[in-house]
């Protein structure tokens, strides 16, 4: 089990940009859900990283960076989180903004229940788990967000039908993936912010943020 003074170190080079300090409920709560998704790792195929260190890094760390660009502390937008698996980026930035009214799209009757067992075991109020495809969801968000997803030029097509007039997009990718992100995403505003690395060379991924442009 890593200690608390072992996770904050590990979020340091995430969060350090924008001089925020993890608090103790965050870590606490990142120590049970890093415990919760190594039990179910054992059994269910949730993430290929088993080594908790690298689960934090690359996990909550890459989550957490979102989190600092994408949403204020005290948020209380409507976000959904396209294609969960295993609760990222989604869950972080509740944990993050937990003013937030959060919803996890998550295809896999499997990975949902494990997402509806992190939200039990964290007390986290107004998160929603749907268990179905992004298509049939009904509702919109001022922010989607989306990471690790397959048929990835497909799936940008439905988070951008999710995100609302003005509303925004949080992709986490690869940067080999940012010329087919910005060929779909014609109709918005975006950037693309790289991602720091635990260690002293560059990660090569992304956060690629895009705003619906506004009809006027």
């Amino acid at each position: 089990m890593l200690s608390a003074t072992e996770i904050a170190e590990g979020l340091r080079p995430y969060l350090s940009e924008h001089a925020f300090e993890a608090d103790n409920s965050l870590l606490s709560n990142i120590s049970t859900y890093i415990n919760i998704l190594q039990q179910w790792n054992a059994r269910t195929n949730l993430t290929a990283i088993r080594d908790p260190r690298e689960m934090l890094t690359r996990h909550f760390g890459e989550s957490l960076f979102a989190a600092c660009h994408l949403i204020a502390r005290a948020s209380t937008a409507e976000v959904i989180d396209l294609g969960s698996g295993a609760g990222f980026p989604g869950l972080p930035l509740k944990l993050w903004a937990p003013g937030i009214r959060l919803t996890l799209i998550e295809s896999q009757n499997k990975k949902a229940t494990f997402l509806r067992e992190v939200v039990r075991a964290l007390s986290l109020k107004d998160v929603e788990v749907y268990c179905g495809r992004g298509e049939s969801f009904a509702g919109k968000a001022h922010l989607v967000t989306m990471r690790a997803v397959e048929k990835f030029e497909d799936a940008v097509q439905v988070a951008m039908g999710l995100a609302n007039e003005g509303g925004r997009l949080g992709i986490l990718i690869g940067a080999a993936q940012v010329p087919a992100a910005e060929k779909i995403l014609c109709a918005f505003r975006w950037e693309s912010i790289p991602m720091p690395a635990a260690g002293d060379e560059q990660s090569g991924r992304v956060l690629l943020t895009a705003e619906r442009v506004k009809s006027r």
